[in-house]
Protein backbone atom coordinates (compact mmCIF):
# COMPACT_ATOMS: atom_id res chain seq x y z
CA UNK A 1 0.00 0.00 0.00
CA UNK A 2 1.74 3.11 -1.14
CA UNK A 3 -1.19 5.51 -1.69
CA UNK A 4 -3.48 7.48 0.56
CA UNK A 5 -6.50 8.94 -1.18
CA UNK A 6 -9.04 11.32 0.28
CA UNK A 7 -12.37 11.62 -1.47
CA UNK A 8 -15.38 13.83 -1.01
CA UNK A 9 -18.19 12.58 -3.21
CA UNK A 10 -20.86 15.11 -4.11
CA UNK A 11 -23.91 13.55 -5.78
CA UNK A 12 -26.73 15.67 -7.17
CA UNK A 13 -29.89 13.69 -6.53
CA UNK A 14 -33.39 14.60 -7.60
CA UNK A 15 -34.97 17.75 -6.16
CA UNK A 16 -35.47 17.67 -2.39
CA UNK A 17 -33.78 14.28 -2.05
CA UNK A 18 -31.24 14.02 0.79
CA UNK A 19 -27.66 13.24 -0.25
CA UNK A 20 -26.93 11.34 2.98
CA UNK A 21 -28.16 8.00 1.63
CA UNK A 22 -25.87 8.46 -1.37
CA UNK A 23 -22.86 9.27 0.81
CA UNK A 24 -23.67 6.33 3.10
CA UNK A 25 -23.71 4.05 0.05
CA UNK A 26 -20.32 5.38 -1.10
CA UNK A 27 -18.88 4.66 2.37
CA UNK A 28 -20.40 1.15 2.25
CA UNK A 29 -18.53 0.54 -1.03
CA UNK A 30 -15.29 1.66 0.63
CA UNK A 31 -15.98 -0.57 3.63
CA UNK A 32 -16.65 -3.60 1.43
CA UNK A 33 -13.32 -3.06 -0.35
CA UNK A 34 -11.51 -4.30 2.75
CA UNK A 35 -9.09 -1.36 2.61
CA UNK A 36 -8.18 0.65 5.68
CA UNK A 37 -10.07 3.95 5.77
CA UNK A 38 -11.11 6.79 8.03
CA UNK A 39 -14.32 8.76 7.64
CA UNK A 40 -13.96 12.44 8.39
CA UNK A 41 -16.59 15.17 8.52
CA UNK A 42 -15.88 16.37 4.96
CA UNK A 43 -14.03 13.50 3.27
CA UNK A 44 -12.94 9.91 3.67
CA UNK A 45 -9.29 8.84 3.51
CA UNK A 46 -8.40 5.40 2.17
CA UNK A 47 -5.12 3.44 2.12
CA UNK A 48 -4.38 1.17 -0.83
CA UNK A 49 -2.66 0.86 -4.16
CA UNK A 50 -3.28 3.38 -6.90
CA UNK A 51 -5.37 0.89 -8.88
CA UNK A 52 -7.49 -0.01 -5.83
CA UNK A 53 -8.19 3.66 -5.10
CA UNK A 54 -9.04 4.50 -8.71
CA UNK A 55 -11.29 1.44 -8.89
CA UNK A 56 -13.17 2.67 -5.82
CA UNK A 57 -13.80 6.03 -7.48
CA UNK A 58 -15.26 4.24 -10.49
CA UNK A 59 -17.48 2.02 -8.30
CA UNK A 60 -18.75 4.93 -6.24
CA UNK A 61 -19.56 7.06 -9.28
CA UNK A 62 -21.31 4.14 -10.98
CA UNK A 63 -23.40 3.51 -7.86
CA UNK A 64 -24.41 7.17 -7.63
CA UNK A 65 -25.65 6.97 -11.22
CA UNK A 66 -27.46 3.68 -10.51
CA UNK A 67 -29.18 5.33 -7.54
CA UNK A 68 -30.48 8.13 -9.77
CA UNK A 69 -28.04 10.95 -9.16
CA UNK A 70 -28.31 13.50 -11.99
CA UNK A 71 -24.55 14.12 -11.72
CA UNK A 72 -21.70 13.32 -9.38
CA UNK A 73 -18.59 15.33 -8.61
CA UNK A 74 -15.69 14.17 -6.46
CA UNK A 75 -12.88 16.12 -4.91
CA UNK A 76 -9.91 13.80 -4.68
CA UNK A 77 -6.45 14.10 -3.14
CA UNK A 78 -3.84 11.42 -3.69
CA UNK A 79 -0.63 11.08 -1.71
CA UNK A 80 1.91 8.60 -3.01
CA UNK A 81 5.20 7.87 -1.29
CA UNK A 82 7.95 5.28 -1.35
CA UNK A 83 7.67 5.20 2.44
CA UNK A 84 4.94 2.94 3.73
CA UNK A 85 2.93 5.58 5.57
CA UNK A 86 -0.48 5.00 7.08
CA UNK A 87 -3.25 7.36 8.06
CA UNK A 88 -2.27 7.10 11.72
CA UNK A 89 1.34 7.97 10.92
CA UNK A 90 0.14 11.40 9.81
CA UNK A 91 -2.57 11.95 12.43
CA UNK A 92 -1.48 10.25 15.66
CA UNK A 93 -0.54 13.46 17.47
CA UNK A 94 -3.98 14.89 16.75
CA UNK A 95 -5.82 11.65 17.48
CA UNK A 96 -4.43 11.69 21.02
CA UNK A 97 -5.68 15.25 21.60
CA UNK A 98 -9.14 14.53 20.19
CA UNK A 99 -9.57 11.00 21.48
Amino acid sequence: MNVMMSIQIIPKPNDHEDVIEYVDEAIRIIDESGLNYRVGPLETTIEGTMSQCLSLIDKMHSKMQDMGSKSTMSQIKIYQSEAHQRITDLTHQYDEKNG
